[in-house]
């Protein structure tokens, strides 16, 4: 009797922690499928010169990471460029499917150009986005002109695509909530 009553005890203990286990497991799952995997294309940065793609790449990404570690989203990069003018449906789909991507954003960095030669620019950029769910259809598209968002005269170009990328962020999430109540997107 009291053996059977040990072995009972256990098979109650044993069940309630593989329950537990399992409840907790699909408590992980339901917060990671609100997580939305959002992928990133380095921006197509306007005039095309090679020295200034990197360091407007590095200044991109920072304030992207910068911008979704705030929210519950994981930025997802691809080193890829894809035109701002002519994307593919077909392509971004791909890219999405491939990366288990929710979302795809296409940037474009433009600098100002002023004065007289080829290489004289201005710390002031114009950053546009594109918004596309996993099937490849635009969503919602924006662009921040850090010249007449916030009238700066002064300061670096790094921090120039930082300001102008949190701002194109935040003209698409406000786009989103206009959006939203139509459709789900969950941005």
């Amino acid at each position: 009797m009291v053996f059977m009553m040990r072995n009972s005890t256990v098979f109650i203990l044993f069940a309630i922690i593989i329950f537990s286990g399992s409840s907790l497991l699909k408590a992980q799952n339901s917060h990671e499928a609100k997580i939305k995997r959002i992928l990133y294309f380095n921006p197509q940065v306007e005039p095309d010169i090679e020295e200034i793609k990197e360091p407007t790449n590095t200044a991109f990404f920072s304030a992207v990471s910068n911008n979704l570690s705030e929210r519950k989203n994981k930025m997802l990069k691809t080193e890829t460029q894809i035109s701002f003018d002519s994307i593919d449906k077909k392509t971004i789909s791909d890219y999405c499917l491939n990366n288990d991507a929710d979302f795809a954003v296409i940037p474009k960095v433009k600098y100002f150009k002023v004065g007289i030669g080829k290489y004289v620019f201005s710390n002031q950029v114009v950053v546009s986005m594109k918004l596309f769910d996993a099937e490849g259809n635009l969503i919602t598209e924006t662009d921040y002109d850090t010249y007449r968002k916030n009238m700066r005269l002064l300061g670096s170009t790094v921090n120039s695509v930082k300001i102008g990328t949190n701002g194109a962020i935040k003209d698409i999430l406000k786009e989103l909530r206009k959006i939203k109540p139509s459709a789900e997107n969950g941005f």
